[in-house]
């Protein structure tokens, strides 16, 4: 492309002013209302019209929805408009489950959000049992999981990590608003017993070591 062509489409593309910001908000609001998957920024701007900042519409509609019932929530590198946090026990009724998740599948995919990126071996090491084919297939059919970049250690073995749909599940930013060990049993997600490789003695020093395992492998 020559300079002459570069400068008539840029004054064409001038010739359009972009829509005021409270338009631009609008039109971010409709296109996250009708979406559901999360959407980034690049994404939005390709619908709108040009010159438009989704970015900062954004900035605006995050706002104008704070203490709302529903909220603009950044899932990932994406955005969403989502039941607020706090109310999400009015929707309990209308959630259907349609598959329940394996006490080994809840397990392995706790391991990978807290650790990865994590190997098939590092998943067994810690679990202190072989992974099966058909729990990391379940996870990633759930779309919960997926392949990282390979480990640069002999024979590169490939990592796990979680994905985007996994955060927007949970209602989560990003891996690191993860829940902490107490959370998660509460959840039923860890049982108390002791970390693979040790030795349970009496009954309350088994759980003491449990705990204290655990802690290593889940919490920060």
């Amino acid at each position: 492309m020559d300079k002459v062509t570069e400068a008539t489409e840029d004054q064409e593309e001038s010739l359009f002013e972009a829509p005021p910001m409270a338009e631009q908000e609008r039109m971010v609001e409709a296109i996250l209302f009708a979406t559901t998957e999360p959407v980034t920024t690049r994404e939005l701007e390709a619908r709108m019209p040009h010159g438009c900042d989704a970015a900062e519409a954004l900035v605006y509609l995050r706002k104008r929805y704070e203490g709302r019932g529903v909220q603009v929530m950044k899932v990932g590198d994406a955005w969403a408009i989502r039941t607020a946090a706090d109310l999400g026990f009015l929707m309990q009724k209308e959630t259907v489950e349609t598959r329940k998740l394996s006490r080994a599948a809840i397990e392995t995919l706790a391991i990978i959000a807290y650790h990865q990126p994590v190997t098939r071996a590092e998943i067994e090491e810690i679990r202190g049992v072989s992974v099966s084919r058909g729990t990391v297939d379940q996870l990633l059919e759930l779309e919960w999981i997926r392949f990282g970049r390979r480990k640069m250690t002999p024979g590169r073995p490939v990592t796990f990590v979680v994905t985007q749909s996994f955060l927007d599940h949970f209602g989560l930013e990003n891996a690191r608003d993860l829940p902490g060990l107490k959370e998660l049993r509460a959840a039923g997600l860890l049982e108390n017993r002791p970390p693979p490789g040790a030795l349970p003695g009496p009954e309350t020093d088994a759980e003491d070591e449990s705990e204290e395992g655990q802690s290593e492998l889940f919490e920060d």
